[in-house]
């Protein structure tokens, strides 16, 4: 046995030097390409600037193993998860459960240190406050808050407008300022200035920025001065002793109410709020049915990230001014509620198009008072048919659309009213209501060219004498349509001389309602309704300038009540060609100052002939509007 031990050693020294020898020889291979580091410590065969050169591991390494030399590399560097695993030996690698960035320590955290809010680290920086400039840095614009996290926006506005019109004029009935005149008209000469300057003052808490505001305290007063020069009496006054032209201010709140979010419902910020006191409001998209600044309570909010929103609404209606057409606080509310119950959905149909489906509720309780405007004459009850006071309850069924079918704007409406009025405005006794309305624009946009087509319709009542008003009229309507102001029909209110104190169309309103007025009358639902066809175009020239043109063909739905109310026969339906241009410059590209000059003219037809022989009324408008 001693013999054979040195022969044993040497046996197992040879062992383990090929062993060695071919351990040696398989890492060489293994390892015979070049991998990379990366900065978070994994191996990587592609390069990138800064990757660290490394051996690669053998491809049959356990994942997270460095390659050998690698003593830099982070421990448990996991193999690529990148597009290079693919091609990376041993195939793609689950990604370390172990986070190669240490673990923060208690060492690590400071003691907190305060900060200023975001609004006083500006201020710091250096930049200044303008309160001339409101674009920039302004305490008045709401760019900072006045104190905690409270702010305050002011707005003014300063809207100038003269008209030179033509209107049928009747003569006076007991004096005349023409001597000789012994025709139903007079002049239709008339010349009108309005001068009106607001003041927006807004004052709320919360950051705005990506929610409404948790409170909100808003107050817009107006002051108005108005003058109009008429050839003849009794025009402008139901006393002849005042002339023939006429001054008037008025001081109005057009705003005056507080709005508080009550909840939000969503992360997106979807709310619930509510809104007490003189507000605006518009039940649809083109204020076709009410659109004012009114008394009321109002609930709403938004639902599935603010593509469903909705309305709850109530209403007193406020008198008005009768020469500036402002809210009167000094006069009592009316006996006149609106209800509101309305829901919109974007992206209904398709894309890009938004629904709204509305419910309205009008009570009009006023059958036994008589009111008089400021000028003397009589408003409610109108001076037309009996010459009655009138309660009604009507509803009116809604759908309003507005967006666009690709390249396609759309705008659509279309109401049904259905109620009853106690008496009738020809009948004295009760008379049910069922009239219906509708409208349509359809434009497309081809470059800087817009062209138009617009369609509306609001039934007539053919028969002024029995127990149904089929006649459509509207609580407060104020379109936004076929042109516009920049329309003879919409913009001015045609007298129904001969037929009563009441006008074919109101002030800014497109229905032939037969209403003393729109803002001081009641709704009128025996009336000659009316039929529009549109043809128009707005030319953005430049940025700052754009021109419109409109051609409206006007006709009465039906003229019964009409003939009715001037007792003549043969009234033809059509009113006549309503031609009308508009320029509108915006000299420094925003909407702080905008100057305006529109002109229009009526080409009478068979049924204006009739009622207004020999005329081709027109207007000439000059608007300058000047905000901060």
């Amino acid at each position: 046995m001693p013999a054979c031990k040195p022969h044993a050693r040497r046996v197992n020294a040879l062992g383990i030097a090929l062993v060695l020898a071919a351990a040696a020889s398989l890492s060489s291979v293994a390892f015979a390409d070049t991998c990379y580091r990366d900065d978070s410590g994994r191996i990587v065969k592609r390069r990138q600037p800064g990757f660290t050169p490394v051996p690669c591991p053998p491809a049959n390494a356990a994942p997270g193993t460095n390659a050998p030399g690698d003593e830099n590399a982070a421990p448990g560097a996991a193999q690529p998860m990148g597009p290079e695993a693919a091609t990376f030996p041993g195939g793609r690698q689950p990604p370390d459960s172990v986070s190669p960035l240490p673990r923060p320590q208690l060492t690590d955290y400071a003691a907190a240190v305060p900060l200023p809010d975001r609004w006083r680290i500006v201020d710091a920086l250096g930049y200044k406050s303008n309160v001339l400039d409101p674009y920039n840095r302004n305490v008045l614009k709401a760019d900072r808050p006045v104190h905690g996290d409270w702010f305050f926006n002011l707005g003014l506005i300063s809207d100038s407008v003269f008209e030179s019109r033509q209107l049928p004029t009747g003569v006076g009935g007991s004096a005349t300022r023409n001597p000789g005149e012994n025709d139903l008209f007079g002049s239709a000469n008339q010349q009108f200035f309005a001068q009106n300057i607001a003041a927006e003052l807004v004052y709320f808490k919360g950051d705005t920025v990506f929610k409404p505001p948790d409170y909100e305290f808003r107050l817009t007063p107006v002051i108005n001065y108005t003058h109009l020069s008429l050839n003849e009496l009794m025009g402008v006054n139901v006393d002849p002793r005042r002339g023939a032209s006429r001054n008037d201010t008025h001081l109005g709140i057009q705003e005056a109410f507080f709005d508080t979010r009550l909840r939000d419902v969503s992360e997106r910020f979807d709310f619930d709020s509510m809104r007490i006191g003189i507000q605006p409001f518009s039940s649809d998209f083109r204020g076709f049915l009410f659109q004012d600044n009114q008394l009321g309570a109002r609930f709403f909010g938004t639902r599935n990230n603010n593509t469903l929103q909705y309305n709850a609404a109530w209403f007193r209606m406020l008198e008005k001014d009768t020469n500036s057409g402002l809210n009167d606080l000094a006069q009592p509310l009316r006996h006149d509620d609106v209800f509101i119950l309305n829901a919109y959905h974007q992206d209904q149909t398709v894309a890009g198009f938004t629904s709204q489906g509305t419910v309205i509720s009008n009570r009009d309780r006023e059958a036994g008072e008589i009111h008089y405007d400021s000028n003397g004459f009589i408003s409610r009850p109108e001076a037309l048919g009996i010459e009655t006071g009138r309660d009604y309850d009507v509803v009116y069924f809604g759908y309003n659309g507005d967006g666009h079918f690709g390249r396609y704007n759309l705008t659509t409406s279309a109401y049904y009213a259905t109620g009853r009025e106690r008496p009738g405005t020809f009948v004295d006794f009760n008379t049910r209501i069922s009239a219906w309305f509708a409208a349509a624009e359809l434009s497309r946009d081809f470059n800087w060219i817009r062209p138009r087509l617009s369609l509306l319709y609001g039934s007539g009542d053919n028969n002024p004498y029995d127990n149904k008003a089929t006649g459509f009229d509207a609580v407060f309507e104020n379109p936004q349509f076929a042109g516009a102001d920049t329309s003879y029909w919409i913009r001015q209110a045609v007298p129904l001389v001969g037929g009563g104190g009441v006008a074919l169309s109101g002030r800014n309103a497109i229905l032939n309602d037969l209403r003393s007025s729109k803002d001081e009358g009641q709704s009128n639902f025996t009336n000659p309704g009316v039929a529009l066809v549109g043809l128009g175009a707005d030319f953005d020239v430049l940025p700052t300038l754009r021109m419109s043109v409109n051609f409206n063909d006007l006709y009465f739905a039906d003229t019964a009540a009409l003939e009715a109310a001037r007792n003549q026969g043969g009234i033809g339906k059509h009113i006549g060609e309503d031609l009308s241009a508009a320029v509108t410059w915006r000299p420094l590209d925003s909407q702080n100052i905008i100057l305006r000059t529109s002109y229009a003219k009526l080409i009478s037809g068979g049924g204006f002939r009739a009622l207004y022989p020999g005329r081709d009324p027109s207007y000439l408008l000059f608007n300058v509007l000047l905000a901060y």
